[in-house]
């Protein structure tokens, strides 16, 4: 694929109807949601520079409005599972910014009592199941939860997100069949940013569009402009809405690009400079906040506001993590199963 086909991909999925912003209260909490995740993410980033944290990371920051945009409707008791880049999930599904930054100080009241850390994060008392680190093995996982609230006859949902690398994995493909042969309420999010690690997804799969797989299962299967925020969330109100009335699963594919590498250690040399310059010009949130102003919904003071707030909360939650107690060392073995009983 040529590098100039991507910028088409993008072009193609931005001319879609503009979906109508939503009510001052709903779109102003968007707004911060997705300020908290891009201030959140970019605090972590400096952490690991300045050696204050440890481990790895994979970033979600440039790809907030699918977080957001997903998550923002559903309820607590909604499930979601989330990858190795899992902080923007996890925060737009209400995981404790203060527990999210314990976790990465490895503390013991991190929110997976520092056993987790980046790649693992998660917090079951608001639907964020752990997040689990191997490629395309949270989709029947998903799957399982999803037969769960069926069996159970809640009507409650799952959404699952991945990248598109794990489209080509066994489990996708397993999960998805399965998902459509009993009709579980699962929402599958593709978060398509052309790229598993380095490999372009054009390299990988001989169909044009992840979205287009659906068919195979017979389901819904539908492509979404990733980075703008009404567009995918008018898109998951439907799939989620289907899923809670007995429909079935929905594939969601969403255009979007990460800011950043990979991982910490990419410094993403394989994307051509032409790309990067279209796709970073189509940041979510300032596309966002430029319709909230253009059509009055938010001044700029407003705004800014908002995000003077929400970079207070990351700061109190660093100096917060760092004062915080270390875990002991028997706590290795609390929470571990082995035979028929925990240790």
């Amino acid at each position: 694929m040529k590098n100039t086909d991507t910028i088409q991909l993008e072009s193609d999925v931005s001319a879609k109807t503009v979906v109508a912003l939503p009510e001052r209260t709903k779109a102003l909490g968007m707004y911060e949601s997705m300020v908290r995740i891009r201030k959140y993410e970019e605090q972590i980033y400096f952490l690991f520079l300045e050696g204050r944290i440890s481990g790895s990371i994979h970033q979600s920051h440039g790809q907030e409005a699918c977080a957001v945009g997903v998550l923002y409707d559903t309820r607590p008791t909604d499930y979601m599972a989330s990858t190795h880049r899992p902080a923007g999930h996890d925060l737009a599904k209400g995981v404790s910014l203060r527990a999210m930054m314990c976790e990465m100080f490895g503390k013991a009241n991190g929110c997976c009592h520092g056993k987790g850390g980046a790649m693992h994060m998660g917090d079951i008392s608001v639907g964020a199941v752990p997040a689990n680190a191997i490629v395309g093995s949270n989709i029947p996982i998903a799957v399982g939860m999803a037969y769960s609230c069926k069996l159970r006859r809640t009507d409650d949902i799952v959404v699952c997100f991945f990248g598109d690398g794990a489209t080509n994995e066994g489990g996708f493909h397993e999960g998805i069949n399965g998902a459509a042969l009993w009709d579980l309420p699962v929402v599958f999010v593709c978060e398509n940013n052309f790229y598993g690690a380095s490999t372009h997804v054009q390299a990988t799969m001989k169909v044009q569009t992840i979205a287009e797989r659906a068919a195979a299962y017979g389901i819904p299967g539908e492509r979404i402009d990733g980075n703008d925020l009404m567009a995918v969330n008018e898109a998951a109100t439907r799939a989620i809405a289907r899923a809670r009335r007995g429909g079935g699963p929905t594939l969601l594919e969403l255009m979007t690009y990460r800011i950043a590498g990979h991982s910490r250690s990419d410094a993403s040399a394989y994307r051509p400079d032409d790309e990067e310059s279209a796709w970073l010009a189509r940041d979510p949130i300032k596309l966002f906040r430029g319709r909230l102003v253009e059509e009055k919904v938010a001044t700029d003071a407003e705004l800014d506001a908002i995000e003077n707030s929400v970079q207070e909360e990351v700061d109190g939650a660093v100096q917060f993590a760092e004062s915080s107690q270390d875990p002991e060392p028997e706590d290795a073995l609390r929470n571990v199963y082995a035979g028929e009983g925990e240790v």
